[in-house]
């Protein structure tokens, strides 16, 4: 079985976009959602440098735009990921709302028009008080659960492997980095505020209003959940935890188990490629991944997925 994986924020690098501009349709999608989000997507992904895509505001659009173009130059310009070709979708953060495409729970159109909601809601919680995020990889679980309560900071994303996201204001993380939980590392992200804590609170009422004024199906492709790694059936609960998920924690380590709960033996992730790949690389040990990164990767994830497709058959007889 084949788990599509969407990348969230962070995985962004300047001009990432600029190769798939080259195969056909996807200039005309990028115009397309472009006047959706108000934003040049084809200058942010191709000669926008890395502050400027830092910005919350403009990161989130252009994340979510870059799986959608790779899945459909994947799937020969399906907007909705194949049921016989794809097990489960997932995405990390807001490469949710990528999933739920994916899932044919949103159209594109609507999941572009949310995302930059989101993103837009999110930039101007974050711009209330100096707020950031900060990996923390290795030490005692238990030892850095308790530095980060002592601290004030929330654990907004567990990516399982004993790496764990710390949330919070600047002077938080500062503390945290002078003061590291023994055997842990701490690295800041490239991310312009304290993600999925309760500083986006502000940002889930404006998602939710959003999020009625657009279409919902359920989903044809098992949606997994970041809340707790549960399979999402019905559409309107799916849209309903993409706006708690703005302020509630990540929790990607439970989406892996059960993607080996599903029986998973390959991932893909789609563009910007790498970090879910890596991640499933050190959590899922013997399940096949291709990372998305440029249009040369396409190739190697269809025959992952004519491989799967061949293994199916045969179970079947």
């Amino acid at each position: 079985m084949l788990v599509l994986v969407a990348p969230g924020q962070g995985s962004q690098t300047p001009g990432f976009l600029t190769p798939w501009l080259d195969l056909p349709g996807v200039s005309d999608r990028l115009a397309a959602w472009s006047e959706v989000t108000g934003l040049d997507l084809v200058h942010l992904g191709t000669k926008a440098d890395a502050e400027e895509i830092r910005d919350t505001a403009v990161a989130q659009p252009l994340l979510v735009a870059g799986a959608l173009l790779s899945a459909a130059a994947l799937f020969d310009g399906a907007a909705a990921a194949p049921r016989d070709a794809v097990g489960a979708v997932a995405g990390h953060s807001v490469g949710e709302l990528a999933a739920a495409a994916l899932a044919g729970t949103l159209t594109e159109h609507d999941a572009m028009a949310l995302v930059r909601r989101r993103a837009e809601a999110m930039a101007e919680a974050a711009a209330v008080t100096e707020t950031g995020m900060s990996a923390v990889l290795g030490g005692d679980p238990a030892e850095v659960a308790a530095r980060l309560e002592a601290l004030g900071l929330t654990a907004a994303n567990n990516n399982g492997g004993g790496q764990i996201v710390a949330a919070g204001t600047a002077e938080q993380l500062a503390a945290l980095a002078a003061d590291k939980p023994d055997k842990a590392r701490v690295m800041p992200l490239k991310v312009a505020g304290a993600f999925h804590t309760h500083h986006m609170a502000p940002a889930v009422t404006a998602m939710a209003e959003a999020a009625g004024q657009v279409g919902v199906a359920d989903p044809v492709v098992p949606f997994v959940s970041n809340a707790d790694g549960e399979v999402v059936t019905g559409g309107q609960e799916i849209v309903r935890r993409l706006v708690s998920q703005v302020s509630n924690p990540v929790r990607w380590d439970l989406c892996m188990e059960r993607f080996q709960l599903l029986g998973a033996t390959a991932l893909i992730e789609l563009c910007p490629g790498g970090t879910l790949a890596g991640l499933a690389k050190r959590n899922l040990p013997g399940v096949a991944r291709v990372a998305i990164k440029t249009p040369d990767n396409l190739a190697e994830a269809r025959q992952l997925i004519a491989e799967r497709a061949a293994e199916a058959a045969e179970q079947e007889h």
